[in-house]
């Protein structure tokens, strides 16, 4: 049997150019001979849709795609995801399905059965788990067809259908058939690949896994998609983070090939281009502003951009104070004559001059602090948002996920903007990006990358005036945040109680500043924002 694997790029709720390029997809596997084509896990519609799900006239405009993609499958059998109506009153309106689709009509609708609630996902919230589970015949083949979750939670117990493969393994499937959306984390694909060898060798039969791909604001979806003969081996993996297509003889033995595995920091690379591109491409933008300080973050900020979006569609400012180094400023044109962007420079001495001398009655008696230091980042932040308003730029935010995490950062100044690119990244993990970057030309300088990292909105100011060494934090960040541990077993890990509890506090002080910030590209297990939902006020 010849299986085309499917893996695009949707854009959520644009039907017409998903349409078209299903139905493009379907002719292409037609006339390649594929007796099947597969897509994505709601590849109708666009995942995540949200609460467009709640929507009568997304619905049937779903609905509609799916009847008019049947009609292009004559000759040829296609699987496809999508939202499909709950008949039934009782329970919710949907379900999330794998539709079997020939001959122009519905031939059989798969029901997601285990729906994830957990990190970014919501699915109880929209859709009805599936009841059962059973083998479907498609072109003379047995298939185990599930859904994302029903073959990745294989050994998780359902209260309706309990482990969900081995209830569809008594029937001895020829062929398993997963489509997913599964997003994105630089941990994530050993994990699933091991899910989908595992499942294989307990079938004893190959499996087709197509998986999602592209942006869609915080959630990236990586591809990857899969094929595997009988014994577990790689027959074909389509590309990372790019639409891809190809046709597979599912009962093919596989060549054993020696394993080429990417690095994790060229997977963040890869999926912070991408989470760019399509944020600008699907809302229908092409050029970005950034404040450009001279220092690591709005470096690399400033160079994904120029990757992502192409130099001429980015500009940088910069924006000096009285506290700004020489070697700052020099550091920041330097890059802008590494990567050919366009660049400003717009002193801002004057203006917090200005706020000085307007407020200087109101703070009588009192003492400069930190309240000073914002001033600077909030006129930062005003010049960047003027400039964005005035033609049309989105401004990218450039806060680290160490500093997101603590709150170092200005509400309403350098936490401004409408996309965080490298919120999802701790500082250290920063550096390693940078060097990345670098590894063919220099592109951030040098001098960038190894002077010590700075806000300069006070004399001779430096990050660790406030905070730890940066590997220090984000190793506890990291147990705390990724690996939600207590305090106590940070601790007990090896840390100085006094400093984890200080740490802790931070971070839960900080959530009303984070909840208040742009949506981040994530690219760890555990990113702040809709994976990750606490209480704005706490005493815990």
């Amino acid at each position: 049997m010849k299986i085309a694997l499917a893996q695009l790029n949707y854009h959520i709720g644009n039907f017409t150019a998903n349409d078209e390029k299903i139905i493009n997809h379907i002719a292409r596997a037609k006339a390649d001979g594929a007796d099947l084509i597969v897509f994505a896990e709601l590849a109708i519609g666009g995942y995540p849709a949200k609460d467009l799900l709640r929507n009568a006239q997304f619905i049937q405009q779903c609905t509609n795609s799916l009847h008019q993609i049947a009609q292009a499958c004559q000759g040829i059998s296609c699987i496809i995801g999508s939202p499909v109506v709950n008949t039934d009153p009782e329970g919710k309106p949907l379900y999330n399905a794998a539709v079997v689709l020939a001959n122009g009509q519905i031939q059989h609708t798969i029901k997601k059965s285990l729906l994830p609630d957990y990190d970014v996902f919501d699915e109880y919230r929209y859709f009805e788990p599936n009841r059962s589970a059973s083998c479907v015949e498609i072109n003379g083949e047995k298939v185990a067809l599930t859904v994302c979750e029903d073959l990745w939670d294989d050994e998780v117990s359902n209260s309706y259908v309990g482990d969900i493969m081995a209830e569809l393994r008594k029937e001895n499937p020829s062929l398993i058939i997963n489509i997913a959306a599964s997003p994105f984390s630089y941990t994530h694909f050993d994990n699933r690949l091991n899910v989908l060898k595992r499942n294989v060798i307990k079938a004893g039969c190959p499996l087709v896994y197509v998986n999602q791909v592209g942006a869609h604001t915080d959630i990236i979806f990586d591809g990857r998609s899969l094929a595997l003969d009988r014994n577990g081996n790689i027959l074909s993996e389509l590309k990372d983070f790019a639409e891809d297509y190809t046709v597979v003889d599912i009962h093919a033995q596989a060549p054993i090939l020696p394993e080429q595995k990417p690095t994790e920091i060229a997977l963040i690379h890869q999926a912070l281009l991408l989470g760019m591109r399509d944020y600008f491409q699907k809302s229908g933008f092409k050029r970005a502003v950034l404040g450009l300080s001279g220092g690591l973050d709005s470096a690399i900020v400033a160079a994904l951009a120029c990757e992502a979006l192409g130099a001429e569609n980015v500009l940088a400012v910069l924006m000096p104070s009285k506290y700004s180094s020489e070697h700052s400023v020099k550091d920041a044109l330097d890059l802008v004559e590494n990567t050919g962007c366009a660049h400003q420079i717009i002193p801002i001495e004057d203006i917090a001059k200005s706020f000085d001398q307007t407020l200087a009655a109101s703070f009588a008696g009192r003492a400069p602090d930190v309240t000073e230091e914002n001033i600077q980042a909030r006129v930062r932040g005003t010049i960047l948002m003027a400039l964005s308003n005035k033609f049309g730029h989105i401004l990218l935010n450039t806060s680290n996920k160490s500093e997101a995490a603590v709150g170092y950062g200005t509400l309403y100044g350098d936490m401004a903007g409408s996309l965080s690119v490298i919120g999802d990244v701790y500082k250290t993990q920063a550096y390693t990006l940078a060097r990345y970057i670098n590894r063919e030309r220099e592109v951030i300088p040098v001098n960038t990358i190894v002077k010590p990292p700075s806000a300069e909105l006070r004399p001779d100011q430096k990050d660790s005036d406030s905070l730890p060494p940066y590997d220090i934090l984000d190793s506890i960040l990291y147990q705390l945040i990724e690996l939600e541990k207590s305090t106590a077993e940070v601790i007990q890990s090896g840390f100085e109680e006094t400093l984890v509890n200080r740490i802790a506090r931070l971070l839960y002080n900080a959530e009303f500043k984070r909840f208040q910030a742009p949506p981040i590209l994530r690219v760890s297990p555990k990113a702040f924002g809709s994976g990750r939902v606490m209480p704005l006020v706490t005493g815990f």
